[in-house]
């Protein structure tokens, strides 16, 4: 599954970084766990956490969807709009908890590619076993 390994290489890197800037602010801050009532460090705590909650489940969409032979080029659609999503999300949230452009369009991007995967996948279930 070539495709899936590299959006899934491109957002293990991001994951690092992300984890990276967590534990070099508990570092800077002297935070063992939790957010220490610090603002800043709750907002990168959920900057990573996001990451972590939206990630794995598109990539399962994309490993099944590539795995069913799908479109390669709708698999690079989905996997570039959840890149670009998780960066413009990070980015967004990362700066400020107001609402912003990176953050809401990183979450709608990726959303799409998630609500895309997920259509494609039942769509093709549908096709290969119950019109069969």
């Amino acid at each position: 599954m070539p495709i899936l390994a590299l959006y899934s290489g491109i957002l293990g890197l991001l994951l690092v970084y992300l984890s990276l800037n967590v534990a070099m602010n508990r570092k800077k801050l002297k935070i063992g766990i939790g957010d220490g009532e610090n603002k800043d460090m709750a907002r990168l705590i959920r900057v990573q956490a996001n990451f972590i909650e939206y990630v794995p489940i598109a990539l399962i969409l994309l490993a099944v969807f590539e795995s069913n032979h799908g479109h390669a080029m709708v698999a690079h659609i989905a996997g570039g709009m959840l890149v670009v999503g998780r960066f413009l999300h990070a980015y967004g949230l990362g700066k400020t908890v107001k609402v912003s452009f990176g953050r809401a369009a990183g979450m709608v991007l990726t959303w799409l590619s998630i609500l895309g995967l997920a259509g494609a996948n039942i769509y093709y279930f549908v096709m290969t076993q119950v019109l069969v």
